[in-house]
């Protein structure tokens, strides 16, 4: 279990299912910006991750962990690179069966 709890995997549209919850978002770097990163979520959406110094990303793919705050950014508590080839469309399968009931609870560290 992390340290943080149950995290559970998400993309952007279920974000608002978890404000102030600490969740795992895997994806694709669109963009850095100083403090700031724009992931692509599994799902295609966009999210604005706020970043801390010593984050470090540095891979194409990522995956975060951290708080969804209420504007739907999520506070990076920590990130892995993933490298350079990752097919989201399998991490979205992981992130659907992740929230039936029939995997409750099998995906969350």
């Amino acid at each position: 279990m992390s340290l943080f709890g149950p995290t559970p995997r998400v993309n952007a549209a279920r974000l608002a299912q978890y404000k102030s919850q600490t969740v795992r978002l895997t994806g694709k770097v669109v963009r850095m910006d100083g403090d700031t990163a724009i992931i692509e979520a599994s799902d295609g959406g966009q999210v604005q991750i706020k970043l801390h110094r010593e984050a470090n990303i540095s891979d194409p793919f990522v995956e975060i962990l951290g708080k969804v705050n209420d504007d739907l950014t999520i506070k990076v508590f920590s990130s892995m690179n993933l490298g350079s080839d990752l097919d989201l469309g399998v991490v979205e399968k992981v992130v659907q069966l992740a929230h039936t009931d029939k995997a409750s609870g099998v995906f969350s560290d």
